[in-house]
């Protein structure tokens, strides 16, 4: 996790550190600079006062002599009160018409105010040296002026040690937790190179979950939000790539057979020159066609609805509006066959939670369903009803047949993929899937599908419960 990504890019543990440290580093530069600043202050405010206390002790020793003022300091005196051991000190005591009454010349220190403090300090260039002096100012007749000056070498040096002594150690500590800080973030990233180096391994058709619980404190709630989440996605892609897989065999194999008769037929019919077998195998081939659109139909449905469950939003639905529309495409096909193809209920609103599509889609099923196999057999009239009823709080479509039912056994197996009921077998119609088709958006809803016996006389009724209700 330190090193560099193929990108270029840095890694996640260098930006945290950078993001860490620098206003880190920032913050310690702009305290270092302010405890300089103060310490300069400090240490020129103390070697101001001692200049200040030797102006007044020279100050103290002028005195009015018969030739004007004098300084009754002797010059060892002189050299006791202005003593230092590490500075030059130079001194001038000058008269109010600023005549130099003892002391070196030319120290031109600045003036105190007129009014206010009776003495000021200024830096001046003497010598060729950089001098830090006071003049300290007499007022009183006869008025005179103390000047004091030193170099400032010492307190260069002062400065320099006070800088050199605090800034190192927070250095050194500044160091010390960058040192720490990158350990730690190591450590709390290692789960993530853990997470990577599992994914890197990983086979391109390996989809199965990933460990998300990490032994040892590193481990983090982050870290396994981001398993739960990649697992998720994993959970996704598999339930895609298997029916990707079921959809392409399916294809392979139901699509094999219909497709190899249309050809057969084709060719047939193409061998014959007599008008009548080539228009008979014109004509099957039509039907064979027919059969084999509604079958892929079929399969792509299935494929539609296990790709439909993460995405699926039930949103309020008119199941009577779509059982009308339904129904009435279906009528003209009922008239042709001589089923009577009727409705109960359906003139009272009925809404509920669902999927426009998905509900018509069964409904579609479920009326093809009943005029292929819900025909009489004992020569009376066909009869087909949808119906809309309301029960223990549910709301029930069914389509009712009157048939020749099925047995309990047989309701059950025929919602299962490829299973065809003894009906279906015997007329050679459907490869078995609009029932699961059924059965399986019925589950996407939340809806229950059932297969029962008709409640008067034979036939089969074909019940969708919807539990999600909403007032209209």
């Amino acid at each position: 996790m330190n090193q560099k990504a193929a990108s270029g890019k840095p890694s996640l543990s260098s930006r945290l550190l950078r993001h860490v440290m620098l206003p880190l580093a920032l913050t310690w530069a702009l305290g270092a600079a302010i405890a300089v600043l103060i310490g300069d202050a400090f240490t020129e405010q103390a070697f101001d006062r001692a200049l200040l206390d030797d102006a007044y002790v020279v100050s103290s020793h002028v005195e009015q002599a018969e030739s004007g003022l004098a300084l009754s300091l002797s010059d060892e005196e002189l050299d006791a009160v202005l003593f230092d051991q590490s500075e030059t000190v130079y001194f001038a005591v000058l008269g109010d018409d600023g005549a130099l009454i003892a002391g070196q010349s030319g120290l031109e220190a600045a003036e105190p105010p007129v009014t206010g403090a009776t003495y000021a300090f200024s830096t001046l260039q003497y010598g060729g040296q950089r001098l830090r002096a006071v003049m300290l100012k007499q007022r009183d007749a006869p008025g005179f002026g103390v000047v004091i000056a030193q170099t400032t070498l010492f307190r260069s040096q002062l400065l320099q040690k006070l800088l050199i002594y605090s800034v190192t150690p927070q250095l050194a500590l500044l160091a010390l937790v960058a040192w720490g800080m990158r350990r730690v973030v190591r450590r709390d990233l290692a789960p993530l190179a853990a997470l990577q180096q599992t994914l890197d391994q990983r086979d391109a058709g390996d989809l199965t979950p990933m460990p998300t619980a990490v032994a040892g404190e590193a481990n983090s709630s982050e870290v396994e939000r981001v398993g739960v989440a990649i697992n998720a996605l994993l959970g996704r892609v598999s339930a895609g790539v298997r029916a990707q897989r079921e959809f392409a065999g399916n294809v392979a194999h139901e699509l094999r057979t219909p497709l190899a008769g249309i050809r057969a037929l084709a060719e047939y019919g193409l061998a014959h020159a007599d008008p009548s077998v080539q228009r008979e195998q014109l004509q099957a081939f039509i039907d064979s066609q027919a059969r084999t659109s509604r079958l892929v139909d079929q399969l792509l449905a299935l494929a539609l609805a296990d790709e439909a469950r993460a995405s699926l939003t039930l949103v309020p639905v008119a199941l009577d509006a779509i059982a009308r529309g339904v129904l009435l495409q279906f009528l003209p096909r009922a008239d042709h066959a001589g089923v009577d193809l009727g409705a109960h209920g359906l003139d009272q609103p009925a809404t509920v939670l669902a999927n426009a599509a998905l509900v018509e889609g069964m409904l579609t099923n479920l009326i093809d369903n009943a005029l292929r196999h819900g025909r009489n057999a004992d020569g009376a009239a066909s009869v087909v009803t949808v119906a809309l009823t309301r029960q223990a709080g549910a709301t029930l479509l069914t389509v009712v047949d009157n048939g020749p039912g099925l047995a309990t056994a047989e309701r059950q197996s025929l919602l299962q993929r490829w299973a065809q009921g003894s009906n279906g077998e015997r007329l050679g119609e459907g490869a078995g899937l609009g029932l699961a088709i059924v059965a399986r958006y019925a589950e996407l809803l939340d809806a229950r599908f059932e297969l029962l016996a008709a409640a008067t006389g034979p036939g089969l009724e074909a019940r969708l419960s919807f539990n999600r209700t909403t007032a209209r």
